[in-house]
């Protein structure tokens, strides 16, 4: 925390604890919660989601959002002053809001701003973190089918995110990724395997046909790219 002022910040939160997952288009409207104190009252509070090692220095800052608006808060009394429950929307579309270098996936820091009622400023540069995300999707086909029982079944698929960048989204290589079995009549999933895409974000792995359910594959995301269940394939073993 750094001011002149005397506000100070806490319980920030952004996108309600979640992480932030966006794809290639579609806005996502993001919200941050806080409060603030000050002894003699704010005036104005201005919240950022900044990416970087210093927000002082533009050379260090690789990434920057401000919210759609100046947050609304709530003024209320408090013990040695005044405080203030506070909110904010930041809209972001991926297709403009990363384009020429303006951030990457992963950790994001909440900025927080404030001026007092004599024009003193106060901020707080980590007031709490939030996790930008690719989205990513994950297909599964199960074949041949029908098959006999004990034959040998073929999963393939596919697993690719979203590229900022590009508006597309890609094949994402050298990923474990589980192959589940959902047995006909149950609600349940279990693991059988886990397998690793190739170089170009493919699945293929055999098993053996024992009774009619369900295949899917399912990745759990990692620190920069969300998580992706594909749709489970029926098989019908005779």
């Amino acid at each position: 925390q750094d001011a002149l002022g005397g506000t100070t910040f806490s319980d920030g939160v952004v996108n309600g604890g979640k992480d932030i997952v966006l794809g290639v288009t579609g806005k996502k409207a993001v919200p941050v919660t806080f409060s603030a104190f000050d002894a003699e009252g704010v005036a104005l509070t201005q919240a950022f989601l900044w990416q970087g090692t210093d927000s002082s220095s533009t050379d260090t800052i690789t990434g920057s959002f401000q919210s759609d608006d100046d947050p609304v808060c709530t003024e209320s009394p408090a013990e040695g002053g005044w405080s203030y429950s506070c909110k904010a929307v930041f809209t972001i579309d991926p297709a403009i809001a990363f384009k020429d270098g303006n951030g990457t996936a992963g950790t994001w820091k909440l900025f927080l701003g404030a001026y007092d009622l004599y024009a003193n400023a106060s901020y707080d540069d980590d007031v709490t973190r939030a996790q930008f995300k690719r989205a990513a999707k994950l297909t599964a086909n199960a074949s041949p089918e029908p098959v006999k029982k004990g034959k040998t079944i073929t999963v393939t698929g596919k697993l690719s995110r979203a590229n900022w960048t590009t508006g597309k989204y890609a094949g994402y290589a050298t990923q474990p990724v589980k192959l589940q079995f959902r047995k006909k009549g149950s609600s349940t999933y279990t693991t059988v395997k886990t397998v690793k895409t190739n170089s170009t974000g493919n699945l293929s792995t055999t098993v053996k046909a024992a009774s009619d359910g369900y295949y899917r594959f399912a990745f759990a995301g990692t620190a920069t790219t969300g998580s992706a269940t594909a749709t489970g394939d029926f098989i019908d073993v005779k």
